[in-house]
């Protein structure tokens, strides 16, 4: 470990096409906390660069980037190109560009992709292992930190060539993996659960995620460290602690519009109870990134609400960035993303909770322990738009409730949900790996 700092650190984060990630703003918030507390830290993003509404501060290289990864499982001769080439192909400004627009794969291609790519120097994509290898190698990290199994392919050939402590944060790998089509899917599993055992440690964000995947990728489960998630707090601090009377009160969710969000729950719990007498000021407000792959579903949620009569009475604001996202936290009374797959994370969540809103979630994934710890919201029925109606209606009816888990979850958020709480804990873990090695 290098002296003078508590120690040098490459973060290796998987970027996400056209599209602002969560694990990447997480990703990012959380290499600015560490290098606030000292850490020599290196953020690398991995197929594309990263997209987040903060200060970027990964550097300016992309490894594995998607259009060279894409190439080279299609065309076997570029396997083979001189390095003046990939270093074309690789430029972030390239990589940006070209996947401004998310494209859909087909997912057997993806399949395969994803499973060559895990492995390693025995994939397609061989070359991209070892130019990783041979520029780690020159950086001379003390650890090398992953933010998914995913992209860890390369982790046998780091660990044969520098010898030093490989740390992977589990935060959704197994929502891309249950996506992929047979064989890929146990094919990919298979090689994770081998690639694991070379790993020294792994970071997850909830008790429940470290039980879920110390099964799901058949881990020791001592091997897995809770290190809770956090956000930079600082611009919600400007947000008033008692959200102002409105004539109307506005339903809001943020997130990905995408059927394993939820949206369509959210939807026909909207529509349930604007069919009841007494709930003519509830409005409907979405915003959030929308991939071409899901415009067919997004556009049967608008046509089912115009159906019922409420066409103006929802609004989509599109994909938000930083300060429009303050702003239309702000504007919002209630909160809900009612996913339907297990949530590893929830940064939605957090961040709805620090701006004062009483959040409601379902009863799975990782919001009952958040819910449980901050008091900021209510859970409902996973899956029944119903169950999210009617927890809606007891806020919606109850004020002096709303108060109490706005005032609740915003405290728990600010005070023990913040960027330095999150580095700290994460500091600890990586500390007590370092020591381990």
């Amino acid at each position: 470990m290098n002296p003078g700092n508590a120690g040098k650190i490459v973060y290796l984060t998987a970027g996400a096409a056209g599209m602002y990630c969560g694990s990447c703003m997480h990703d990012n918030t959380l290499a600015r906390g560490l290098t606030g507390q000292g850490w020599d830290l290196q953020l690398v993003p991995t197929y594309t660069p990263i997209r987040t509404d903060e200060a970027d501060i990964s550097v300016d290289q992309v490894f594995f980037g998607g259009i060279n990864v894409y190439l080279q499982q299609r065309i076997p001769l570029l396997r083979h190109l001189p390095a003046v080439m990939d270093r074309i192909l690789d430029r972030p400004w390239l990589i940006r560009r070209v996947t401004s627009r998310a494209m859909e794969m087909d997912p057997r291609s993806l399949g395969r992709m994803s499973d060559s790519m895990l492995k390693g120097m025995q994939g397609n994509q061989r070359k991209e292992v070892r130019r990783l290898c041979h520029w780690l190698a020159s950086q001379s990290p003390d650890l090398v930190l992953f933010s998914n199994l995913l992209i860890g392919g390369c982790i046998p050939e780091i660990k044969s060539q520098l010898e030093i402590p490989i740390v992977v944060t589990l935060q959704g790998d197994d929502i891309f993996l249950d996506s992929l089509p047979e064989p890929y899917r146990g094919q990919c599993i298979s090689r994770i659960r081998q690639l694991a055992q070379q790993v020294d440690g792994f970071l997850v964000h909830s008790e429940f995620f470290r039980s879920y995947m110390a099964d799901y990728f058949e881990i020791d489960p001592a091997k897995i460290l809770v290190t809770p998630l956090g956000i930079d707090v600082a611009d919600f601090r400007q947000f008033e602690p008692t959200r102002p009377e409105r004539a109307e009160l506005n339903l809001g969710y943020l997130a990905r519009l995408c059927p394993e969000k939820g949206l369509h729950h959210l939807v026909d719990a909207f529509i349930e109870l604007r069919k009841k007498p007494d709930f003519e000021h509830l409005k409907l407000r979405l915003a959030g990134w929308m991939g071409p792959h899901h415009q067919a579903y997004v556009d049967r949620q608008f046509e089912k609400l115009v159906a019922a009569g409420l066409e103006g009475e929802f609004a989509y604001l599109g994909s938000v960035e930083r300060q429009d996202k303050l702003k239309f936290l702000a504007s919002l009374d209630l909160f809900s993303v009612p996913t339907e797959f297990l949530e590893p994370k929830g940064l939605y969540a957090l961040e709805a909770m620090a701006a004062g809103l009483p959040i409601i979630q379902p009863d799975h994934g990782c919001f009952p322990e958040l819910i449980t710890a901050s008091a900021g919201g209510l859970l409902f029925e996973p899956g029944s738009s119903t169950a999210l109606a009617e927890t809606v209606a007891k806020l919606v009816h109850d004020r002096e409730c709303c108060q109490r888990l706005s005032s609740a979850g915003r405290q728990f958020v600010l005070e023990n949900r913040n960027i330095e709480s999150m580095s700290h804990s994460t500091g600890q873990a990586l500390r007590e790996f370092l020591a381990a090695d």
